[in-house]
């Protein structure tokens, strides 16, 4: 299990590093264009919904390579056994509102699809598909959060702090900026 989850944020941040490309090539494919003179209004579109895209396909991969914000100043203040506790109250706390989030967020995308909800900009699709995006997104942030809730109830070490170390452990403390 612990192999199939790795991968599953592996491919979820591999996914959002392709949108991120994806934007790049649309920004200057609508660059180019522009200067023969071909409108390109609808590529705002699908760049906007690329960057929504790109966030939430890698934050699951973020959040588990400690690449996400986190205060530490009083996690360093305390003492271990306070340190996980007040960690797991923490991890327990962003379960809870990452899947308040992702139960909204697939409502949304289901509802969507149900009253056949188009996009109100230049470039008429269902909304839904977008949208998915976003859906899916939460939904393996959602994973990634509970597993690490499960790792440290099991007394493990966090993932993000695990890698966060190792980064240091290498001279690396650019995430520390």
């Amino acid at each position: 299990m612990r192999r199939f989850l790795d991968r599953l944020y592996l491919a979820s941040g591999a996914v959002g590093a392709l949108f991120v490309a994806l934007i790049c090539v649309l920004m200057i494919a609508q660059s180019v264009l522009r200067e023969f003179g071909v409108r390109t209004g609808a590529v705002n579109d699908l760049v906007a919904w690329s960057c929504a895209a790109a966030s939430f396909f890698a934050m699951a991969h973020a959040f588990k390579h400690g690449d996400f914000v986190r205060v530490t100043l009083l996690l360093e203040a305390v003492p271990a056994r306070w340190r996980r506790t007040l960690e797991i109250a923490c991890l327990a706390i962003g379960t809870v509102c990452v899947g308040y989030l992702a139960w909204w967020a697939n409502k949304f995308t289901y509802e969507s699809y149900m009253f056949h909800e188009m996009a109100q900009g230049l470039l008429p699709i269902p909304i839904w598909i977008p949208q998915a995006s976003f859906a899916l997104g939460s939904l393996l942030l959602l994973v990634a959060v509970a597993d690490e809730l499960i790792i440290v109830l099991r007394g493990g070490k966090p993932s993000y702090v695990v890698a966060v170390e190792e980064r240091h452990a290498k001279g690396d403390f650019s995430s520390d900026v």
